[in-house]
């Protein structure tokens, strides 16, 4: 009992502090946690406010677009149409009628060429260049039977296109996309009004049943959102060789494809990255002057495309990276730090607040954007698909770290 009595106060002592020391363990933990979450639930709403503002600056010029040139080509603006292809022969079968029978005619008839540079094909596709020529005068095609060395790509044969062309404008298509109309050139061509030097089309890809249409289909429509929209805002990064037009003198003028290429891919975009100025691009958004395209059937051939694609965006202009990587970093970090906030109950109706309003804003403008690009059937996928992306940077960025394999 003696022992008991004098061990009893230091016990109690002991107990005292120890309890003293859980609830301010608690405390600390307690403020950490609300101090996490307040800094969360910023981050979170400053990632909002910066796509809200991607959305409202840009974006919007898509989904409110207006045609702001003249409706009438100039009767002697000729045009040279290029097609280079590689082992194309059913593609060229299907789809080069429609680009030969174009409605475009001025002073002399027709007013354009069709010009196919048929690059080492090791099938039939020369055979059949051969045999249609008869029935098209304003058509010829060029055999390259030996591969340029050094030049991966197709840069080699379209600079061969160009330079033997016979007119000023130069468009530009591949042997896979099939016009979406006969109007298609004479559309296209308007864009060289008021003194524009480079023009740039839409491609979206056929209509498919399917996941991985659509998912391809949205990339395609997301992908040209961001590059038109920057274009209507005076910064041009890129353009799409499945659809696009420049002056030739603007492609001398810049020495080609010299700056670049070594490397296989970029002949469009890097061109039109290199070249573009705030006045020297016009913008064609009608759904006749669209150019369709076969999508991928797989996803591995689809992973592998946009892999190669994305490889050139590090050699963009480095204010072009800044404004596409802020928009692409925070799209990424949007759903994450959403997640994370609902957890803080403190400000969980702030957090919903602000995903819905940044949500309704997207969806109005991309509603309109897709009507524009006649993909309004996506738009009831969009929000998984906007989801989706998040998946897609995570797998694709790691590409802009390798170098772009030197083929088409």
């Amino acid at each position: 009992m003696a022992i008991w009595k004098k061990t009893l106060p230091g016990s109690k002592n002991l107990f005292f502090h120890r309890t003293i020391q859980i609830i301010k363990n608690v405390y600390i933990c307690y403020a950490m946690l609300y101090n996490l979450g307040l800094i969360a639930f910023y981050a979170f709403a400053t990632v909002a406010a910066i796509q809200i503002l991607y959305y409202l600056i840009f974006f919007s010029r898509v989904a409110f677009y207006r045609r702001t040139f003249e409706s009438e080509v100039d009767p002697d603006a000729e045009c040279s149409v290029i097609i280079c292809a590689k082992d194309e022969e059913l593609n060229l079968q299907k789809n080069l009628p429609a680009v030969l029978q174009q409605r475009y005619h001025g002073k002399k008839k027709p007013a354009y060429e069709v010009i196919v540079v048929n690059d080492n094909s090791e099938d039939d596709t020369k055979y059949y260049l051969r045999s249609i020529e008869p029935g098209y005068p304003h058509y010829r095609h060029i055999e390259i039977k030996q591969a340029a060395k050094f030049i991966p790509g197709k840069k080699f044969p379209l600079s061969m296109g160009i330079r033997t062309a016979k007119h000023e404008n130069i468009l530009l298509t591949d042997a896979d996309c099939k016009p979406s109309s006969t109007y298609w050139l004479s559309l296209m061509s308007q864009g060289f009004t008021d003194g524009k030097e480079i023009v740039l089309g839409y491609s979206p890809y056929e209509k498919k049943p399917g996941l991985l249409n659509k998912v391809i289909r949205y990339e395609t429509y997301f992908s040209a959102l961001q590059y038109l929209s920057f274009a209507l805002s005076g910064i041009t990064y890129m353009g799409v060789g499945r659809n696009l037009a420049y002056k030739r003198e603007l492609f001398n003028r810049h020495k080609g494809f010299t700056a670049h290429h070594h490397i296989a891919s970029g002949d469009d975009d890097l061109f039109v990255n290199a070249a573009a100025t705030r006045h020297n691009v016009s913008v064609v958004i009608d759904k006749q002057a669209f150019t369709y395209s076969e999508p991928k059937t797989t996803w591995k051939k689809w992973f592998q495309q946009k892999t190669r694609h994305m490889s050139t965006g590090k050699h963009y202009r480095f204010g072009h990276k800044v404004l596409l990587g802020l928009f692409s970093l925070t799209h990424f970090l949007f759903y994450p730090l959403f997640i994370g906030c609902l957890f803080y109950e403190p400000l969980r109706i702030y957090t919903l607040s602000v995903f819905g309003g940044k949500l309704l804003l997207q969806s109005v403008i991309s509603f309109m954007a897709m009507r524009k690009l006649d993909e309004g059937d996506l738009f009831k996928f969009s929000w998984f698909m906007d989801f989706f992306m998040f998946v897609y940077y995570l797998f694709l960025t790691p590409a802009l770290m390798f170098k772009s394999k030197n083929r088409w």
